[in-house]
């Protein structure tokens, strides 16, 4: 039995028809292709997704544990929400309050006498009479009242 060709078929088959035994070199091309389009959409998907998070720590930010968690729930849960608060976060300034405050701790400790680590030391000429306490009284003899 001899192969013939069909009639219906064309004379010069596509490039891309592979003929029986040899390797389909377009399905290798597109394997490589596929795999490597999955590969560089992951790699993007998680760059801007970490993009928050680089931005924060180029700046050094406050805040740059809650935009690392934000970004993380944002990757683990797909909720957008957490990305764009990250990102806000990550673009704006947030005043420091708690250094000010500190150093008017500290100054004030340094007028009062104290270094600024040390504990208040309590005194007992500082408190009011009825905060000291006396020796109990002893009854006299013959004393009708203490």
């Amino acid at each position: 039995m001899t192969a013939s060709q069909n009639p219906a078929a064309t004379a010069h088959p596509p490039f891309f028809i592979t003929p029986p035994g040899d390797t389909d070199v377009l399905f290798n091309i597109m394997v490589v292709f596929v795999v490597g389009s999955i590969i560089l959409t992951g790699v993007v998907f998680l760059t801007i997704h970490s993009l928050p998070e680089r931005m924060a720590h180029k700046s050094k930010k406050i805040l740059l544990d809650l935009i690392a968690l934000l970004c993380l729930l944002a990757l683990l849960t797909h909720e957008h929400l957490f990305w764009f608060a990250a990102i806000v976060l990550a673009f704006i300034d947030v005043p420091d309050f708690l250094t000010p405050v500190n150093r008017i701790a500290s100054s004030v400790a340094t007028m009062a006498g104290q270094d600024a680590g040390e504990k208040p030391a309590v005194s007992t000429s500082a408190l009011p009479e009825a905060a000291k306490v006396d020796e109990p009284r002893v009854k006299k003899p013959g004393a009708l009242h203490a």
